[in-house]
């Protein structure tokens, strides 16, 4: 398998974490989003993913874009350990908690977003970062809720085995960390992620230990 992926990309991170959790063998083709104009638009890259986004997984002959819907692949390609367990209604939780991350919050604080804001509406950096804080405060404040009031809620997201939810909620901690967002408020996230944290699979997949690291 090949991951065409960024080391600071939350969507990319959420499919290096699926895949570690997995134990599955792939090679990472690194594409950097800034270098060069951004080599997500290269002809040669937007052959293989016309949105120009990363990430892009290929396995064997099936060239798969969008994070969630590549972990939903991955999750009934290679079933074990299972990211989306349980019941009918215990996959509908989990799949609404990921999107509640990967819907709500991130699409609001993307590159593309955080550019458009910066090179064409000519915010300030502390206006951009004012903007990028507002959006993950407003989602994680829900998410908050929802996991402390769940009797599904365990030592993860959704009872004591990492699943798809937590594939998500990982880059978007690191994401609110490196946008200095006060996680105070928000005990059961970070109880979560710390748990998360002490698994050696997630840690391979942070972005600190990428062949493509800055």
């Amino acid at each position: 398998m090949q991951l065409y992926s960024y080391f600071r990309s939350s969507a990319a991170f959420r499919v290096r974490i699926a895949l570690e959790l997995k134990g599955l063998p792939f090679d990472i083709v690194p594409v950097h989003l800034l270098r060069e104009g951004g080599q997500q638009h290269t002809p040669e890259y937007l052959a293989r993913n016309p949105d120009g986004l990363v990430p892009l997984l290929i396995d064997g002959d099936h060239v798969l874009n969008q994070s969630l819907a590549i972990i939903e692949y991955l999750d009934e390609a290679y079933p074990q350990p299972p990211l989306l367990p349980g019941d009918a209604g215990q996959r509908a939780h989990i799949r609404a908690l990921a999107l509640a991350i990967a819907c709500e919050i991130h699409p609001l604080n993307n590159l593309r977003v955080l550019k458009y804001l910066k090179r064409t509406l000519e915010v300030s950096e502390d206006e951009k970062d004012a903007w990028y804080r507002h959006w993950i405060t407003l989602g994680f404040g829900a998410l908050e809720r929802r996991l402390a009031s769940d009797s599904r809620t365990g030592r993860y997201c959704v009872g004591d085995t990492p699943t798809l939810a937590d594939a998500c909620l990982v880059p978007q901690v690191f994401n609110a960390q490196r946008f200095a967002v006060d996680l105070a408020p928000y005990p059961t996230i970070s109880r979560v992620f710390a748990q998360c944290m002490q698994l050696e699979a997630i840690q391979r997949a942070t972005p600190a230990v990428q062949p493509d690291a800055e």
